[in-house]
């Protein structure tokens, strides 16, 4: 029987499978959201977020969706909330505008008021729609890059793993997820301009868009490398990404590990090298907008920065900002000097995989976007309860060559996300915060 559901499955229009697992993993879930609601309800558990209006919807949009419904209601303030040394307070500036927006305008739309359960009920319905685009995208980049048995594998561990349930929260992750991967997907097809106006929208929906940037960037100084090595016959550096296979919307390419295309093979002609200019300039503007809107609004300079480290301040205190030092300053807070040892470790870790040959395949644009991405979070983020949903734009690393082939390793990532759900969900709503 299972054969027969397999082969059914694999003769399917892949737009249809991908919806049809998304679906499910939505009611996986749902069944572990809900049925821990209802325990803790009955219980008398205490739920680690204030809610004066407690319900599904609003557990389903506890802590930082309540920043999102500040924002539809009366939007941004003006003037920056200050303790009583004048230092800033966590307030709504550090949430982008386009998901409360967007639920705002639904609301107004059909004449709902956004007072109660409203934001969070719609806010719901809009990230789990944007959730299943996201999932439709994610199958595309990775099957115009690998294959569709790899791209098939990365979707069912999207959608199935530890932090999915953030996908139908009234969060802004999955609309940002969908954006992000429409705007890789151009670029992996150098439709540079395309790519464009979602990269735009997605600066305004979650911060980490200088992530597309740098990889274009890098894409940008790849694909010109090449094709200057290929026209000298050179093998090089550039021979490592000769090409993608069949299928992708340029046709054929060179097989992977090839010497580099000449200038006229590759097709990185002037009109092309200058639309990835524009786009990178242009993407890179949107990313560092939104600190200057928040300096204009208030009146007060570094608006943006300083609310961003109000957060920080019940794990490592009052900090000013350094990039590159925040995962050192977390961990050298609880774990003294061997937490910088372990910090290298890990960096030392991801270096390493993003060396491999083997993740090197899933194309240029994946493996920049990927990287610059890792590289955004070391430098920027404090790394604590978010870290795990904040990784969720890197899916298509799951695409990765080494977990379709294996039915071992495929399975257990797919079995331990569904399982660790539940762990995570009690983590985040009765013990800390999503």
């Amino acid at each position: 029987m299972l054969q027969t559901v397999a082969t059914r499955v694999r003769s399917a229009p892949p737009l249809l499978v991908v919806l049809g697992l998304y679906a499910l993993s939505r009611l996986v879930s749902s069944a572990w959201l809900g049925g821990l609601f209802a325990l803790a309800t009955t219980r008398g558990w205490e739920f680690a977020s204030h809610r004066s209006d407690p319900g599904f919807a609003s557990f389903s949009g506890s802590w930082d969706a309540s920043f999102y419904r500040t924002i539809a209601q009366q939007g941004y303030p003006t003037e920056l909330p200050v303790d009583g040394r004048g230092r800033v307070e966590p307030n709504p500036w550090a949430f982008l505008p386009v998901f409360p927006m967007l639920v705002r305008g639904i609301a107004a739309v059909l004449g709902v008021d956004l007072a109660g359960n409203s934001f969070f009920a719609i806010g719901l319905v809009v990230a789990t729609i944007a959730g299943g685009g996201a999932a439709v995208l994610l199958h595309r980049i990775v099957a115009e890059t690998v294959g569709a048995p790899n791209a098939l594998w990365a979707v069912a561990l999207f959608c199935f793993g530890p932090t999915s349930f953030v996908l139908q929260v009234a969060y802004a992750e999955s609309l940002m997820l969908l954006l992000v991967f429409a705007a890789l997907l151009m670029m992996i097809r150098r439709r540079y301009l395309l790519m464009m106006p979602f990269a735009v929208v997605a600066a305004f929906t979650r911060p980490g868009v200088l992530a597309l940037a740098l990889g274009l960037a890098v894409t940008g100084v790849v694909r010109f490398a090449r094709g200057a090595w290929g026209a000298r016959g050179v093998r090089g550096a550039g021979g490592a990404w000769a090409g993608r296979r069949a299928g992708t919307a340029r046709g054929a390419w060179a097989a992977r590990g090839a010497p580099g295309a000449d200038s006229a093979r590759d097709g990185f002609g002037r009109r092309e090298q200058v639309s990835l200019v524009v786009t990178g300039l242009v993407v890179a503007a949107a990313g560092l907008a939104w600190p200057v809107v928040a300096d204009v609004v208030t009146g007060r300079s570094g608006a943006y920065l300083d609310t961003e480290l109000s957060w920080w301040v019940g794990f490592v205190g009052r900090q000013h900002f350094t990039p590159l030092t925040p995962w050192f300053v977390m961990a050298t807070t609880f774990l003294g000097v061997a937490g910088a040892v372990v910090v290298v470790g890990v960096l030392a870790a991801v270096a390493w995989f993003f060396s491999r040959r083997s993740t090197r395949s899933l194309g240029i644009e994946v493996w920049s976007y990927s990287a610059a991405y890792v590289l955004y979070l070391v430098a920027v983020f404090l790394p604590q309860q978010s870290l795990p949903r904040l990784l969720m734009p890197i899916a298509p690393l799951l695409g990765h060559p080494a977990i379709a082939p294996s039915p071992r390793l495929r399975r257990s990532l797919l079995v331990g996300g569904i399982a660790l759900q539940p762990v995570a969900v009690v983590l985040l709503w009765f013990v800390g915060y999503p």
